[in-house]
């Protein structure tokens, strides 16, 4: 099972109210080359395809696409590759938010 963490603001006492936003959301990932913005996530398993309605900034890393979703002001993303750690480091650093487990 993959690790997944929050992106957030809530843990911030001059940010306490400010969430995430999907303008903002928008805005930020459309100036990254390699993120792109689905209203649905589909997952394929062996034997049936599901797909998820929500707000997902895809990021493509090598042959993988990697969902960063957000949630209620909140970006969640799931470590399914060591790669994604820096990445999500990154967004959180750039988006003046913190990183939690959950």
């Amino acid at each position: 099972m993959n690790q997944r963490f929050r992106i957030t603001r809530s843990m911030q006492e001059d940010n306490a109210e400010q969430s995430i936003s999907l303008e903002e959301c928008k805005q930020y990932f459309a100036s990254k080359p390699d993120f792109t913005y689905s209203p649905v996530l589909t997952v394929q398993g062996p034997e049936s395809v599901m797909s998820i309605d929500g707000d997902f900034f895809m990021w493509k890393y090598e042959d993988l696409q990697i969902p960063f979703r957000l949630y209620m002001g909140d970006l969640y993303v799931a470590i399914v590759n060591e790669a994604v750690v820096p990445q999500m480091i990154e967004v959180a650093t750039d988006l003046r938010a913190d990183v939690v487990e959950g």
